[in-house]
């Protein structure tokens, strides 16, 4: 396994070393030590590798995956996993602002709490949080899911289109648009697959609301439903 010291190797060559990888490559596994707080750690990944970042990171760590998982052993600053689109990306600590902005596709988790704007834009993401997360969260959310084992802060699915968000806690206050929807078998099936795909084990299904859009703010057609 390749290891990169943050401390003497630059994060251009770190990153580099990961866009190089071709089909069939024999160094699939790498380990970042010592990365300081570098923002951009491991971004644009676009092969099955695997990434061992032992220490807390600042922005847009993982941003851009497609395909690598990436595990942070410790916190992460705003951004990160960033307009993912497929492939795994675990903190273990917390997360700052805006984690998972826009991201297509794959799974984020946090196992400690998220700020604000977690979500943001998401469109097709999975997300879970172990903890809790800040206000404004899956504002403008398109499509994916947003799970929360604790609580939510202000104005949860502001302007939300067709994600869902499935909280186990308290929600402080939802935002426009958002309302609370029944939690129908295949939601409970479709939120138990997840949790376990998220390795939690301490909670059911059961145990959470669901979160959706009213349907006021666009212009909504049942028909098309497959398309949003």
């Amino acid at each position: 396994m390749p290891v990169f010291d943050l401390s003497v190797t630059p994060l251009r060559e770190f990153n580099q070393a990961l866009h190089d990888i071709k089909d069939g490559a024999n160094d699939t596994a790498f380990e970042v030590v010592n990365p300081r707080g570098h923002h951009s750690v491991a971004v644009g990944i676009d092969a099955p590798v695997s990434v061992e970042v032992k220490g807390s990171v600042g922005y847009y760590c993982a941003g851009m995956n497609d395909g690598g998982t990436v595990t942070v052993h410790g916190s992460a600053g705003p951004g990160v996993a960033e307009n993912m689109m497929s492939g795994t990306v675990v903190i273990e600590g917390d997360a700052s602002q805006y984690a998972g902005a826009t991201g297509r596709g794959g799974l984020l988790v946090i196992k400690g709490n998220a700020a604000s704007r977690c979500g943001i834009s998401m469109k097709g993401i999975d997300i879970v949080v172990h903890g809790s997360i800040g206000h404004m969260s899956a504002f403008m959310a398109q499509s994916g899911n947003l799970v929360v084992l604790g609580d939510a802060g202000d104005a949860l699915g502001d302007s939300l289109y067709e994600a869902r968000l499935f909280v186990r806690g308290s929600v402080k206050s939802l935002g426009a648009d958002c309302i609370e929807k029944e939690m129908r078998p295949e939601h409970i099936e479709a939120l138990g697959a997840l949790l376990e795909k998220a390795g939690v084990s301490d909670a059911k299904p059961e145990d959470f609301k669901r979160y959706g859009s009213a349907r006021t703010l666009y212009t909504f057609n049942i028909d098309n439903a497959d398309a949003y």
